[in-house]
């Protein structure tokens, strides 16, 4: 079976910097685009669905988590290039724990909750550290 041809329009996402008690949520993805490194919980925003309810959704479905949503912390832009077929716009979000421990689902296979100044030891997508910066700085960490 020949897998489907990638969107030929950019995608909308969604991720959140989650943070617990100082601490930063990161999810190792399981599947492409991003497979084995470390990144946020976050997907795609489905039509006709607010940001901030796409946010709640996907952090839910790939975690199990409850947040809240304390802003805008920024965005990032994957083009389509040798390692990824896709163009994605993923607006991130700072987000505060309120309920739940992480539940993998099959898009990750490891959870860690991490000192923001501890990012740099795990191997992350593009651009995470600025972006869990500015989200700390929204949230007050």
């Amino acid at each position: 079976m020949t897998p489907p041809e990638p969107p030929r329009h950019p995608q909308i996402a969604v991720s959140a910097s989650i943070f617990r008690d100082g601490d930063v949520l990161l999810v190792r993805r399981a599947r492409s685009p991003g497979r084995g490194l470390y990144s946020l919980p976050g997907g795609r925003v489905e039509f006709g669905e607010t940001l901030e309810a796409a946010l709640e959704r996907e952090v839910r479905e790939e975690t199990a988590l409850t947040i809240g949503i304390a802003g805008f912390a920024g965005w990032r832009e994957v083009v389509p290039g040798p390692a990824n077929a896709g163009h994605y716009v993923i607006l991130s979000f700072a987000a505060r724990w309120i309920a739940g421990e992480p539940v993998l689902n099959d898009e990750l296979d490891d959870a860690v909750w991490v000192a923001p100044e501890a990012i740099g030891d795990f191997k992350v997508t593009e651009g995470l550290p600025a972006i869990v910066a500015a989200a700390r700085r929204l949230i007050g960490t």
